[in-house]
């Protein structure tokens, strides 16, 4: 196939608007595995997709060359139409992962999460999980495929045989300024779900002061393109719009995030966070055909929570991924016990009495990331017992003097141009409001 075509010509064919074949894709991938493409070259390719675009074809096409680059997951024949998972683009406070594959996992579905590290102002899985001591993320495929056939769920980092090609490309798209292509955010997205061997997916795109996408409708544009790739590969794909116009639940922070999912695992945590671990696992339960009605499927994630399995399974995989038993048991009866928190602590309070109409979860990801509970950088180390713990939510009343939030920090002392900038993050109005909390869903894509 490589003799048929030239890099100039290839290239040229995409800056002219023109769409590419599905060979013609092909040979791109294969050369740029083939170490036959230098890294200019693959800039160029990048460049020329971010400028032009791509049809859903198109995207399809190279979303499903990608998965195809390396190892895809098999599962037995039994039960490997119960395989799911969930992706979310990325907010603040956002812990939905870990309290919905054991609950999903309890409701009798598969789930081989594949998770990332924080990077800029969104958390990450992975940092988050790895504050639990033994944890390990690094699993290999022969292990992910133990774990979910013996537990039900695991929640692991990439391997080095899924989706090679991503690697590649995500490396180099940072650096070509190309990361904001549409088709390139689906491919890189998809490709890695795909590899999981996934019968269905969910996906959480948002939207919002504290998420890549500013507005609903942005938040729906991609949606929709998301949905068709996924279906386009084999993957029965509903996306949920969301909004991060304010953190997502009370806690942000590696440690705290954990913290606050096994409460809500132990059934008390927050309700918007509880909100979205239901609807998401509403849509995979009746996507698979586990539930006649929505009703019913809600049913069954909740009882889940509430009976307890979803904390057992919690546990079980805890321990089949490097936890000892007895630092599972307490992480899931008494985490505060076990989880790094910090000891210093700084309470920031309110310089007025009236009705929360917003926290910029943006300042909120900010300080979290300068306390060292996110990273700029792939190469940066995180710290995993600091961050903010939120005492208020939008529609709250809260009174002058009172503290809306504690900043846990390594420091003996937080720096006053970061208890500024969280201050600001607090917006209170004295008039009267009596609009209700809205829900953090917006709409659905199927």
């Amino acid at each position: 196939m490589s003799s048929s075509f030239s890099f100039s010509d290839v290239i040229a064919l995409k800056q002219n608007s023109k769409a590419l074949t599905r060979d013609q894709i092909q040979w791109i991938i294969d050369s740029i595995i083939g170490k036959k493409f230098h890294d200019a070259q693959i800039g160029a390719f990048l460049m020329a997709v971010f400028l032009k675009g791509m049809t859903n074809e198109e995207t399809i096409a190279l979303t499903s060359i990608m998965t195809g680059s390396g190892e895809v997951l098999s599962w037995p024949e039994e039960w490997k139409h119960l395989v799911v998972d969930k992706h979310s683009t990325g907010g603040v406070g956002d812990k939905v992962s870990l309290i919905l594959a054991p609950a999903l996992a309890a409701c009798g579905l598969k789930v081989p999460m594949i998770s990332g590290r924080s990077l800029g102002f969104t958390g990450g899985t992975l940092d988050k999980l790895e504050s639990i001591p033994g944890f390990n993320v690094n699993i290999t495929t022969d292990k992910i495929q133990d774990i979910v056939k013996d537990v039900g769920c695991c929640i692991v980092g990439q391997t080095l045989t899924l989706v090679p090609a991503d690697k590649i490309l995500y490396s180099l798209r940072d650096i070509t300024s190309t990361v904001a292509s549409a088709p390139l955010i689906c491919s890189s997205i998809i490709s890695k779900k795909a590899a999981e061997g996934l019968s269905s997916l969910v996906l959480d795109v948002k939207y919002g002061r504290g998420s890549f996408q500013c507005t609903p409708t942005d938040a729906e544009n991609l949606a929709k393109l998301l949905v068709a790739v996924g279906n386009g590969v084999g993957m029965k794909t509903t996306a949920l719009i969301t909004s991060m116009e304010e953190p997502l639940g009370m806690m942000i922070g590696n440690s705290l995030e954990v913290l606050e999912s096994v409460h809500c695992l132990q059934g008390k945590g927050p309700s918007d966070v509880l909100d979205l671990v239901i609807a998401q696992g509403r849509e995979l339960l009746l996507q698979q055909g586990l539930a006649a009605t929505p009703e019913e499927a809600s049913s069954q994630v909740i009882h889940s929570i509430s009976s307890g399995r979803a904390l057992e399974v919690f546990r079980q995989m805890l321990v089949a991924q490097g936890v000892d038993e007895e630092t599972s048991k307490a992480i899931c009866k008494s985490p505060e016990t076990v989880l790094p928190i910090s000891n210093h602590t700084t309470d920031i309070k309110s310089s007025k009495s009236g009705t929360v109409i917003g926290i910029d979860p943006l300042k909120c990801a900010e300080v979290s990331g300068v306390l060292g509970a996110g990273r700029l950088q792939p190469s940066d180390i995180v710290t995993h017992n600091t961050g903010i713990q939120l005492f208020k939510k939008v529609g709250n009343l809260i009174q002058q003097g009172e503290t809306w939030a504690t900043v846990y920090h390594v420091d003996k002392k937080l720096s006053d141009e970061l208890i500024l900038k969280l201050e600001s993050a607090l917006s209170v109005t004295s008039e009267n409001i009596t609009d209700e909390i809205k829900s953090k869903i917006h709409s659905i894509i199927k």
